[in-house]
């Protein structure tokens, strides 16, 4: 169950356009680090204007990112394997930015069956229904989901700021209603769409760097609300392919930003140990 949570907060989804992108030569800032710096070039020819465009329009992705201290939510989650198997479980979710993930799935009847406390140096699960409890480094993220996550990276996911956006931008697309931007990054071609008029993620699609692989997410964002403050996309939709796919629904029925929470995670004497 573990697994199945962590490949729906995993990451990413297209909204294409099959108009043709205008090419950017190089790229626009360092690809070290998703804020890069803003530097205005002067506007002198089509190619500059290009730049500008995107220099701007990637400043504002920047500021529309979430700024949190903590996080809870409460979500649906609809999960249909590769094998057309369907699944629907509650997940309730709480974390402190930068700090832990506290994640706690029940399904039928309210039942809790796994409590997970993630940190980042570490993994631990408590897998209730067969009272076993598992540590593990945090590498344990990556093996289980095939994604090279760590804590930031999924915190950002849980909360729908943009993940693998690179600032290697090689293209763009402008639209009527949206703008994709591609970019290059360490693991992943990413084409990240947003919403033309407000610049929040409508969506985003990532292939994997490594030709020798077929790795690809889908993930989109829609019903934002501004209830608690910053806009929040309260559904998602994703799709996970390599040897096996997997499509999952997410929907936020409860969320709250800054509130005082806790993490409770003791392990029972009696639980065996993995």
């Amino acid at each position: 169950m573990i697994r199945l949570l962590f490949i729906t907060t995993v990451v990413i989804a297209v909204f294409g356009s099959c108009r043709s992108a205008r090419k950017i030569q190089s790229a626009v800032t360092p690809k070290d680090t998703v804020v890069a710096p803003i530097v205005v070039v002067p506007v002198t020819n089509p190619r500059a204007d290009s730049i500008e465009f995107i220099r701007k329009s990637y400043q504002q992705i920047n500021s529309n990112r979430i700024s949190y201290t903590t996080f809870s939510g409460k979500i649906d989650v609809d999960y249909t394997s590769g094998e057309g198997k369907k699944y629907n479980v509650n997940a309730h979710v709480r974390m402190y930015k930068d700090s832990v993930i506290w994640i706690s799935v029940t399904a039928i009847l309210g039942i809790e069956g796994l409590r997970a406390y993630i940190t980042k140096d570490s993994v631990k699960l408590l897998n209730k229904q067969d009272k076993v409890y598992t540590a593990r480094s945090v590498s344990y993220l990556q093996e289980v989901t095939a994604l090279p996550l760590d804590l930031s990276s999924l915190q950002d996911l849980l909360i729908g700021n943009p993940v693998f956006l690179d600032s290697n931008i090689i293209s763009y697309t402008n639209t009527a209603g949206s703008i994709s931007f591609q970019c290059i990054g360490e693991f992943f071609k990413n084409l990240y769409t947003i919403r033309a008029d407000d610049k929040l993620p409508q969506s985003s699609k990532l292939d994997d760097a490594d030709e020798l692989r077929s790795r690809t997410c889908f993930l989109t964002y829609d019903d934002y609300e501004k209830k608690e403050g910053p806009a929040f996309a309260t559904k998602r939709s994703i799709s996970v392919s390599e040897k096996n796919k997997l499509d999952i629904k997410l929907d936020f029925k409860q969320y709250q930003f800054n509130e005082t929470l806790s993490f409770p995670f003791s392990v029972p004497k009696n639980y065996k140990r993995n």
